[in-house]
């Protein structure tokens, strides 16, 4: 791609009859399917020709091949020119188009993994240049192969924060082999953008973040091709003005018609217009990529040792989840980690220390982390590990919903979870991500207590389809678990019991470390309770649950340091509607809280060993 050789005359055409193929594509099938956004597609019908039947490398039959040029459509409204492209590829039948957004179709209003094509999900605007860039970190750093990353953007979505988060984190790792294109088409959904056609405004701004940045006609295939030809070490964005509606007489460049298919009249009119500007219905063949990405595999990861930790010893669950991370990363170089600045706190840093190779630092901008890890997930290139305080991830809330979207399979850790953090105060405390998580469709939310358990949770979330979340503590506590303890996705653990329990009582980290604390206050009284360790919130251990509780008189208390709404007391609440005979008392934290020494806290907020023995007392005096 060093040198510029310029497409001849009849290429050059071929591109042009390409583009209007895809814009009388765009506009059928929308039209078909009485809704979708014909004027979004057809601005890009000349960008979208001239990448894929020109500058683009990949298999059109096999659209995952690793080797394969990615493609992320961030506009992901202009999905049916996507589809429209496939089509002209070859790998989607023509008449399938019209099929569009029926419940019998795979081709969605906007683009999702469904579709071989599709790596990411797009539509929520301003994320697809944050996982292009971790395709195009895994295709510089990991793979080290060829292959190319284009992400194409919309100027509406250009407001969005996300997409300054990924401009500065391409630059910062010079990520040379990431191209963004601009698509100014001037309109957004409900009037014109910001700065219209000011395309010197966008170069400045591209500029100033560390981007080679090209001005360029849209609507040219000859400029379109001249600017992808460029070769910079440097990532390049490609500012294409165009018009929204292009081709269309009467409704091209004009407000009120963003999301509106053209009726069928007006839609045939327009297609014999388009048509007779076609010369040649002969499709482009597609360049074969360089095949050296290397093969991969992250089936099957398991940690080389068991935990080297001995009941007793104190750990907080934060250092077990570095220490864990690193030890994995030892058994697979595809094992990565990625850290929002808190890599001394999350204790990331363990393995940035053993693996700096495979290290991600993404700064304080937790959303394009996110999208990061998705991007380097796709294609099954990477197990990405994301870690931050927990608080700080329902920023990126929008973001892991996507993820989820996508069908990634990607791992957070949040740690400092609650109030036990203590005098940093709740701006700090993470007391909704529980809720957050366990709202997911695909996550698996993992509430270690100590560490050895940490230690498992980590070795499963990486064998594990999906979202994986693992709640950490700063606190220490002791280790309760033998090291040789197996542990499973929707198993809990019976940390305590005897013959005559009153109650069964349902902790996790610093809470369960409590309730044990509060058995032994009630012994002394002569009340024994059973304490549960449920391990996993989402998916919950229900038959344990259910069995526990009925072997204590149907009394069940959960405590929790999360708030009440959509935690831990929640979880086993619904788990358990329904069921006779069964009554849930629930200790969480019920307000706001504030600055204050731990102990301090967790008694403040009813959730101590002397709120819990208390809770157990009035349970059995009610009897």
């Amino acid at each position: 791609m060093e040198g510029y050789h310029k497409p001849d005359q009849q290429k050059l055409q071929a591109l042009k009859d390409t583009a209007n193929r895809l814009r009388i594509s765009s506009i059928q099938a929308t039209t078909a399917a009485g809704s979708g956004h014909p004027t979004s597609c057809c601005s890009a019908a000349e960008i979208m020709a001239v990448l894929f039947f020109h500058t683009m490398r990949y298999k059109p039959l096999d659209p995952r091949n690793p080797h394969n040029d990615r493609f992320i459509l961030s506009k992901g409204h202009a999905a049916p020119i996507l589809y429209a492209v496939w089509a002209e590829a070859g790998f989607l039948p023509e008449e399938e188009l019209l099929n569009l957004r029926k419940i019998t179709s795979d081709l969605d209003g906007h683009p999702v993994p469904k579709q071989a094509f599709t790596d990411v999900a797009t539509g929520s605007l301003g994320q697809g240049l944050g996982a292009a860039c971790g395709m195009a970190y895994t295709g510089k750093y990991f793979d080290k192969a060829s292959y190319r990353v284009y992400c194409m953007m919309g100027d509406g979505e250009l407001s969005e924060g996300s997409v300054w988060e990924a401009m500065a984190f391409a630059s910062i790792y010079k990520l040379d082999n990431l191209i963004a294109i601009l698509d100014i088409n001037r309109l957004g959904q409900s009037d014109p953008t910001p700065l219209q056609h000011q395309v010197d405004v966008y170069q400045k701004r591209c500029e100033a973040f560390g981007w080679h940045t090209v001005i360029v006609d849209g609507h040219s295939v000859e400029e379109l091709c001249k600017a992808f030809g460029q070769a910079k070490h440097q990532p390049t964005a490609i500012i294409a003005k165009t018009f929204k509606g292009r081709g269309i007489s009467g409704i091209e460049d004009k407000e009120a018609w963003h999301g509106k298919p053209l009726p069928k009249n007006m839609a045939d009119q327009i297609v014999q217009e388009i048509c007779s500007q076609i010369q040649s219905t002969k499709k482009i063949l597609v360049t074969p990529p360089q095949e050296d990405a290397p093969l991969v595999d992250i089936t099957n990861i398991r940690m080389p040792s068991p935990p080297s930790y001995k009941v007793g010893d104190k750990i907080a669950t934060r250092k077990a989840y570095g220490q864990a991370l690193a030890k994995l990363g030892r058994v697979n170089d595809r094992i990565i980690a990625l850290d929002g600045d808190t890599k001394n706190s999350t204790f990331s840093e363990i393995f940035k220390k053993e693996h700096p190779d495979r290290f991600i630092e993404c700064y304080i901008a937790e959303q394009n982390m996110v999208s990061v890890a998705v991007g380097c997930a796709t294609r099954n290139r990477t197990v990405p590990f994301c870690s931050a305080f927990g608080a700080f991830f329902t920023r990126a809330f929008d973001q892991i919903r996507m993820a989820a979207i996508s069908e990634s399979n990607i791992n957070f850790c949040g740690s400092h979870c609650g109030v036990s953090i203590g005098e940093d105060g709740p701006s700090q405390m993470a007391l909704e991500d529980l809720a957050m998580f366990r709202s997911i469709p695909t996550a698996t939310v993992f509430y270690p207590s100590d560490g050895v358990s940490t230690e498992k949770a980590v070795e499963l979330a990486a064998n594990t389809k999906g979202i994986c979340f693992i709640r950490t503590s700063r606190p220490e506590n002791a280790i309760i678990y033998n090291s040789n303890e197996d542990f499973q996705i929707k198993q809990a653990k019976v940390v305590l019991k005897s013959k005559d329990d009153q109650v069964t009582v349902i902790g996790a980290g610093v809470t369960l470390h409590e309730a044990l604390a509060a058995a032994d206050l009630l012994k002394k009284e002569k009340i024994n309770i059973r304490v549960l360790d449920p391990f996993t919130i989402k998916p919950l251990d229900r038959n344990l649950i259910l069995s526990s509780a009925r072997a204590t008189k149907g009394r069940i208390l959960t405590v929790e340091d999360h708030y009440y709404e959509g935690g831990i007391g929640e979880a086993v609440s619904s788990a358990l509607v329904g069921e006779p005979g069964i009554t849930v008392s629930r200790l969480a934290v019920g307000e706001v809280p504030r600055s204050g020494k731990p102990a301090e806290l967790l008694k403040m907020f009813g959730i101590d060993r002397d709120a819990i023995a208390q809770a157990v007392r009035d349970l059995v005096a009610k009897a």
